[in-house]
């Protein structure tokens, strides 16, 4: 079905408007996949934050021009679905999650900080961690310091607790 004009244009300001808050593109040919898989991806896709669409290259080539995403052009042929990400690493990661259980959907690049990404890059890209997990990660390396530490002091603490306690307990034996 053809768009009009303005419809071309709200599609346009749309993207836009969604670019402008996104750190991500992922880029992924869809080709062959059957109605029910792509609802699947958007499922996912919407659960973790991440605009998935279906556009017209030449409207998402308008939408990203004087981006950093700008840098994807080189990728934006045939039948592509946008994934735009807030996130730095989910638009890579539902497309690589659902390409490794679905042949069809073919990852075709990406951009990320103003860097084309190639298919290679989407993926290395989506085998970052969240950044939940990153931030888990961090607070465990700086609590291991103190904890140990807390540890340490506790085993020195019970270690002269111990001797002094068992000549008490000894001579409660001889008493009894």
């Amino acid at each position: 079905m053809s768009l009009n004009r303005t419809e071309k244009a709200a599609v346009v300001a749309e993207v836009t408007a969604q670019v402008a808050r996104s750190q991500t593109l992922a880029l992924a040919e869809y080709r062959g996949l059957t109605v029910s898989d792509l609802n699947k991806l958007r499922v996912d896709a919407r659960a973790k934050g991440v605009y998935l669409h279906v556009l017209k290259n030449t409207l998402a080539r308008r939408a990203v021009a004087g981006t950093p995403f700008e840098s994807a052009g080189e990728h934006m042929a045939g039948p592509l679905i946008y994934s735009f990400s807030e996130d730095a690493v989910a638009a890579a990661k539902v497309i690589a999650d659902f390409a490794k259980t679905n042949d069809k959907l073919v990852i075709k690049g990406g951009s990320y900080a103003g860097k084309a990404l190639d298919a290679n890059g989407v993926k290395s890209l989506a085998s970052i961690p969240s950044k939940e997990v990153l931030l888990a990660q961090l607070l465990g390396l700086m609590q291991s310091p103190i904890s140990g530490f807390a540890r340490a002091i506790a085993a020195v603490a019970e270690q002269k607790a111990g001797p002094a306690e068992a000549p008490a307990e000894a001579a409660a034996e001889v008493a009894a």
